[in-house]
This record gives C-alpha cells, structure tokens and sequence, in this order.
C-alpha cells in the first residue's frame, strides 16, 4: 500500500453526492484535497465541519476548459504537486431516444467525455512527476451495458468515457500512473431520487468513497482497471 500522507488529490463535481463523500474520504486518508465544482458556494457549504488547511476550493466547470486549466495551476502553486486526479464531475439527462436532442447529446459529451479528457490532458506531466499518479474516472454502469430503453444518450456518452479510461490506462502505465473506472450502479443522490427505486437499496457514496480510496492505495504492481458496483443482479456479458 501507499502512504497518501502529504499527497495530493484534485475531485470534480465534489460538493454533493459521491463526489463529496470522495472528498471526504481522501482527506480522512491523509490525502490533500483540491476540490473543483461550479457552484463554489455550495462546494464551500458542503465542507464545513471537516475541511482544514489541507483543503482548497476551486471554480470548475466541464464546459469550460479554462477552468480546468485554472484549477490544475491553481492546485500547483498551492500545494506544489498533483499525485492523483479523480473525475466525478457528470451530468445525466433521461431523454428517450425519440427525445434525445442534438443539444442534450452535446452538452453530455461535452460534460461527460471531452471535460475528463481535458482535466487529464493537463494534469497529466504533473502526474507522471509523481511517479505515483493516480487516475480514478467514475463513469457507471451504463458505460458497461445499456439497460432497457433507459436513457440512451447517457448510455453512449459513459460507454465514450469508458473507452477514454482505457485509452489512458494504456497510455500512462509507463509513466507510473494507474487509472481506475468506478462503475456504480444506482447510488443514493439527488441524480437517483426520480428514478422510482427505493432508495434504501441503492449504494450508499460513503461505501463507494471507501472501496475507491482502498484501490488507489495499492501499489503500482497490483492496479485495478475496473470496479463494478451494484445493488441488484445485472447483466454485463
């Protein structure tokens, strides 16, 4: 196992949901802890009561690749490293195919694909300098199958994000770097509440920050490409 002591962490989308518990989760390990959201009020809000000096907040929207520039330099200056990189940031819309709109599908791809490729792209020397980096991608279980008539457009821009993973898998094992997709199926968020699947089955984001904050600790000699979590049967063959 690594020691995340002193180690620095950059979370998307991380004032709610997984994304927060994440945050939470990597600053209980000792990680340092540079988040990124689009409301920075709310990302604020969502950290009293555990943040300290080895927290930092930052303006980051997908749709502006900018941002993400801003908040990699930002998160250097700071704190004088980057070792991981974790892309939570996501948007999900529930069109049916007869629905689905070019602008919709846009904006997930945009948001979904294109954002983590640029957080990546940019992030990426300071990783490599690590010698440890590490790369979690919470995609979802819709980037493993597509299930029913749910949400096709959501389906293909995870099963992009997805391939992304893996293109970067590829590309980086060299330079020390591990990349991780978490694959959950329902988890208990605001995403989730309209669904009509009692909440009281679905994954809880504390157990998955747990099993993500498990796999970046191990060593490079024992990476872990995908984690598939559900809380009912699937079928992903």
């Amino acid at each position: 196992m690594i020691d995340p002591t002193g180690r620095v962490m950059m979370i998307s989308g991380a004032n709610r949901g997984i994304g927060a518990a994440l945050a939470q989760q990597f600053h209980s390990d000792g990680w340092i802890v540079s988040l990124g959201a689009r409301n920075i009020g709310d990302l604020r809000s969502s950290i009293q009561g555990w943040a300290d000096q080895d927290v930092s907040c930052h303006e980051y929207d997908a749709l502006d690749p900018a941002s993400g520039d801003a908040w990699v330099n930002a998160t250097m200056d700071l704190h004088g490293r980057v070792d991981g990189l974790t892309n939570n940031a996501g948007i999900g819309h529930m069109e049916s195919l007869a629905d689905l709109s070019e602008d919709v599908l846009d904006e997930m791809w945009a948001v979904n694909v294109k954002g983590p490729l640029h957080l990546i792209r940019q992030a990426l020397p300071l990783l490599a300098a690590s010698g440890e980096g590490r790369i979690v991608n919470v995609v979802s279980l819709s980037g493993k199958r597509v299930k029913g008539t749910f949400a096709p457009g959501y389906a293909m821009s995870k099963h992009a994000f997805l391939a992304l993973h893996h293109a970067v898998r590829h590309a980086t094992f060299d330079d020390g770097i591990r990349v991780t997709a978490i694959c959950p199926g329902y988890v208990e968020t605001d995403m989730t509440s309209s669904f009509g699947v009692d909440p009281a089955i679905m994954i809880q984001p504390e157990d998955l920050a747990e099993t993500v904050a498990t796999v970046v600790r191990l060593p490079n000699t024992a990476t872990v490409a995908e984690v598939l979590m559900t809380c009912e049967p699937e079928v992903l063959g």
